[in-house]
């Protein structure tokens, strides 16, 4: 193989090798495949026309997969074009186009010609699976980095990430301040996440939790096929790593050096398992997922071991107090960061949750031990991904997220209301 300096041989394959599209003939059919919003046009309609053609202007018919049919009219179009869009007088089959000025349409529907009014088969979307709480953010640097903060903010752009996004769902809780929000699992719930802050929202999310159902009086959850390619000689050790997460292998394939693996995992035992799947098998494995269906509840799957080092005070972290606490576990701060009373600051080495006083300052004195203030030697902090953090935390968890920073902290900041809440919960225990 040799290199290039440019894309031309990718390109120069796709034409070679990949075919036309089919194009068939007959009057207007066209799939709605996927959705966008404008704040000025409304739900836009995308998707590929198959066959015929649509004009701007044009009267259509939008045939629904409940088997209704509606008159509508085609108002504007457009074309895709490099990262942005381009409007046309007309579409052909073939084309992948966006569709704007259509009433009621959801994923699935087709877009037919008015006479024949022909509906292609109807695609479904799935269902969510997972569910995580998104509420303002309440900790003591609310404020500070984002422009949307209220909940009115927050409310507004989940409503209007619902109209573009048919798997996500909003609901409403006892508290104005907090959301429940579903989604298709920890990536697609991330990326929803991560499009926020970076428009400027702060928020809290806590821990993923899975959607069950009863069914014919038994618990029911998600299962997923997990397939994973490795090299053969980390294979074992992803076979143990899915396995102590419930999950059943169906297919081990060997493909030259790598193994090719294939389980059935509930989707629970998915949470948290990326990150140990690359950490196990040094960055190599390569992991992809789908929904199968729901079954029956496959028992408690081993969770986080360890505890949490939590910052007891508000200020700014230093040198000599981490240096001191990092026999007790792995920091995920640096000295001179600011942190607030209930963050958490690190894992402990152990079992438990400990409260620690990072903000201590070394006592001076006349007396100085020649050389001894150079000797501090402050690991460096480990760093996690959104995506990390949101496999990482516990139930009485969750994540502070601002435009700039991501947080962990414990959903009660305050010591004493922790103690009170875990005594009530094992009462009634």
């Amino acid at each position: 193989m040799t290199q290039s300096e440019d894309i031309s041989p990718l390109m120069d394959g796709i034409l070679k090798y990949v075919p036309e599209p089919k194009i068939s003939e007959g009057p207007l059919q066209m799939q709605i495949t996927s959705l966008d919003y404008s704040s000025f046009l409304g739900r836009i309609a995308v998707g590929k026309v198959t066959r015929g053609s649509i004009k701007e202007g044009e009267n259509i018919a939008l045939m629904g997969t409940d088997g209704t049919t509606k008159r509508n009219k085609v108002k504007e179009l457009y074309v895709f074009e490099g990262m942005g869009k381009r409007k046309v007088q007309e579409v052909i089959a073939g084309d992948i186009c966006a569709v704007v000025g259509l009433e009621g349409f959801n994923i699935g529907d087709t877009i037919s010609d008015m006479e024949t009014q022909e509906a292609l088969p109807a695609i479904k979307v799935d269902e969510p699976t997972m569910s995580m709480l998104f509420g303002i953010n309440t900790s003591p640097f609310f404020g500070r980095d984002g422009k949307f903060v209220t909940s009115r903010h927050l409310r507004d752009r989940l409503i209007a990430e619902t109209e573009k996004n048919l798997a996500l769902r909003v609901e409403d809780t006892d508290s104005a301040d907090k959301f429940l929000v579903f989604g298709r699992g920890i990536l697609h719930l991330g990326v929803l996440i991560e499009s926020m802050r970076r428009e400027g929202y702060e928020l809290t999310v806590g821990q993923p939790q899975v959607l069950t159902k009863i069914i014919d009086g038994k618990k029911h959850e998600p299962f997923e096929t997990l397939v994973v390619d490795v090299p053969s000689d980390f294979s074992g050790k992803v076979i143990d790593l899915v396995t102590q997460r419930k999950g059943e292998m169906n297919v081990m394939e060997s493909k030259g050096d790598m193994q090719h693996l294939e389980f059935e995992i509930p989707s629970r035992g998915l949470i948290g398992l990326r990150s140990n799947m690359l950490t196990n098998t040094a960055g190599e494995a390569i992991m992809a997922h789908t929904f199968i269906d729901y079954k029956p509840w496959k028992g408690p799957i081993p969770s986080r071991n360890n505890g949490v080092l939590i910052s007891k005070n508000l200020g700014t972290t230093t040198a000599y107090s981490i240096d001191k606490l990092q026999d007790r576990g792995t920091f995920f701060i640096d000295p001179g960061d600011e942190v607030y009373v209930g963050q958490i600051i690190a894992e402990h080495i152990k079992p438990g949750d400990l409260n620690v006083n990072a903000t201590e300052g070394k006592k001076l004195t006349n007396m100085r031990a020649s050389g001894s203030d150079g000797t501090v030697k402050i690991t460096p902090k480990k760093e996690m991904t959104l995506e990390e953090c949101m496999e990482y935390i516990q139930d009485d968890e969750c994540i502070e997220v601002t435009p700039k920073v991501i947080r962990l902290r414990k959903v009660y900041l305050d010591e004493n209301d922790r103690k009170r809440l875990s005594k009530g919960a094992k009462m009634e225990a």
